[in-house]
């Protein structure tokens, strides 16, 4: 079999290496996928509790759009301590980093691996981290996609909440509930009491009637991740990770007002928030978007898609990673056939992200952005403003915000 030229592009071994980092605050494990290329920035990702950076990311990483990506940008996976595969159990008495404490770590791995910048991608207290991690060093990130990021400490509500179904439910539990929400727990109650019934169970007419659409497509997901999380993890590690987690202070970020406070405390790379539209983040990710400048950020909501969008939908996620990315003046050349296929079948949408950042892709001498209306992409220049790049359908639901971008898909 001959392979055309567009499919041999694709076709390439990536080199994969995995550290044990040296920190302030202990060692880092982290995998190196790829090469890092000169100056341009590394893809760091970083992980949520009760997860790794395989269970997190390797259904996104994996996925076929993703693989032009990488051919680009070389990815560094970070695991927090003791949450990776086989990972030794901490001694009694080990004090857990902080989440602040974390965040100051990253700089010993960029210095580890030689990178001066990266384009940062994570996931719930990893976003947590990230996020943290650029207010702080605002220079060493060059975009942030935070997936379900709270930027909030836990409220006295939340710890109540926790402590009183921490009496009645386990970890696994728990952690599904937070990865999930209502649906993930429901489900596990589902899952636990079929697996525990006789072959001529039959599901009571109640349970029926609570065995929404939303449960049955992910009950094989929760399922799999509520496994991982029994049989995978290291469960007296992951509840060190889970109470750091939950001792988060408030980022205490604000957005900025023209022609008000010159040094407010804010992100200042572009970011790209997303949430599922049935995740049990929707809230705080909305309140962190509220907080953020609006110029540089856009809020991804997804739809039919639950607590891991990363894992629900890697093709969408992969498409509106690609825009941001050429937001950045990266990959101006970059295919996007499946955000039109998937246009065509489902009528979703996705919008470009732009804000006041500068972009290096040139045509002509012009800055540019390519736009897609209806499945036909069209090049504008302009000399005074920068372009968007974004797609427009009729049955999409766009809400926007003044001077902000809030994007349906």
């Amino acid at each position: 079999m001959v392979l055309e030229d567009s499919e041999m592009e694709l076709v390439f071994e990536i080199e994969v290496s995995e550290h044990d980092v040296e920190t302030p605050y202990g060692r880092i494990h982290c995998t190196m996928k790829g090469v890092p290329k000169g100056d341009r920035p590394v893809i760091l990702t970083f992980h949520d509790i009760g997860l790794n950076h395989k269970s997190c990311f390797d259904t996104l990483f994996s996925h076929e759009d993703m693989q032009e990506i990488m051919q680009h940008f070389a990815v560094c996976h970070v695991d927090a301590p003791g949450q990776q595969e086989g990972a030794n159990t901490f001694s009694t008495g080990y004090e857990y980093p902080s989440m602040d404490q974390l965040s100051e770590t990253l700089p010993s791995i960029l210095k580890h691996f030689g990178l001066k910048s990266v384009i940062g991608m994570a996931v719930g207290a990893g976003a947590y981290i990230l996020s943290k991690f650029a207010l702080d060093y605002p220079a060493m990130v060059e975009g942030l996609v935070l997936i379900n990021i709270n930027p909030c400490a836990e409220g006295w509500m939340d710890w109540a909440a926790q402590k009183i179904s921490g009496w009645t439910h386990a970890m696994p539990d728990m952690l599904i509930s937070h990865l999930f929400g209502k649906v993930g727990f429901v489900s596990t109650l589902i899952i636990l009491t079929l697996d525990n019934s006789p072959a001529n169970f039959r599901t009571p007419t109640c349970l029926n009637s609570f065995f929404k659409e939303e449960i049955q497509l992910n009950h094989e997901l929760i399922g799999r991740y509520r496994h991982h999380i029994v049989n995978e993890m290291n469960q007296y590690n992951l509840q060190l990770f889970v109470k750091s987690y939950n001792s988060r202070r408030d980022l205490e970020i604000e957005r900025p007002v023209p022609g008000g406070q010159v040094n407010v405390r804010s992100l200042k790379c572009p970011a790209l928030l997303v949430v599922g539209d049935s995740s049990p983040a929707v809230e705080a990710v909305v309140e962190c978007n509220t907080k953020l400048d609006p110029t540089k950020t856009t809020l991804l909501k997804m739809a039919d898609c639950g607590g891991l969008p990363q894992v629900d939908q890697p093709g969408k996620l992969t498409e509106a990673f690609k825009y941001f990315i050429q937001g950045m003046g990266y990959m101006p050349a970059a295919s996007m056939t499946r955000l039109v296929r998937s246009r065509t079948a489902s009528g979703s949408s996705i919008t470009s992200f732009d804000g006041n950042r500068s972009r290096s892709h040139t045509n002509e001498g012009n800055r540019s952005r390519s736009h897609t209306n209806e499945g036909r992409a069209r090049a504008h220049t302009s000399e005074n403003q920068r372009g968007r790049s974004h797609t427009d359908n009729m049955d999409s639901s766009v809400d926007q915000a003044p001077k902000s971008t809030e994007v349906s898909c």
